[in-house]
């Protein structure tokens, strides 16, 4: 098994500045969360299928799911963050690329974790408006934003460490 170099990462400005957004995030689907809990109908939408039409319905304390799945998927990832050495890169790690390969490895579960805040977030927000009527479900727009939103900033992120891959 190969052996890689287990290094202290320092945070940049934008690595600090994504992790503030992911805890203010947070805050945010926790507070939306209950904020839309308290004015919500007994029935909700539980499902939107792919054109972002609510094809299934249930009891309004299936909202909560949302907040915590989410708060889980963010400290799972934030937890696996702390260990970069076990992540799976697409270069041969070594003394020499270590902290950069790391550095861009940490940084897109930083994107990872805001994206995920972000999609339920606005999951939990059109559920609310959908039950008590004010939109006819996410819209198309949801399933091509969520998946740019996850997408992209992954792969400028791999193209990045492939171009990186000898350099510290």
């Amino acid at each position: 098994m190969e052996t890689r170099p287990k290094i202290k990462l320092t945070l940049s400005s934008l690595d600090s500045k994504l992790e503030s957004a992911g805890k203010v995030f947070l805050i945010i689907l926790w507070a939306l969360t209950l904020f839309v809990f308290l004015k919500l109908p007994a029935t909700i939408p539980t499902h939107f299928n792919a054109s972002g039409k609510a094809d299934n319905y249930g009891s309004r304390m299936t909202i909560l799911i949302s907040p915590i799945l989410a708060t889980i998927i963010y400290f799972g990832l934030a937890q696996l963050n702390k260990y970069p050495r076990i992540f799976n890169y697409m270069v041969k790690i070594t003394e020499n690329n270590a902290p950069g390969q790391y550095k861009i490895a940490t940084r897109v579960l930083r994107f990872l974790k805001l994206a995920v805040l972000i999609i339920f977030s606005l999951i939990i927000l059109f559920t609310y408006l959908t039950a008590t009527g004010m939109t006819n479900g996410l819209g198309l727009w949801f399933l091509p934003f969520t998946s740019g939103l996850l997408l992209i900033p992954t792969i400028l992120i791999v193209s990045q460490s492939l171009k990186k891959k000898n350099t510290v």
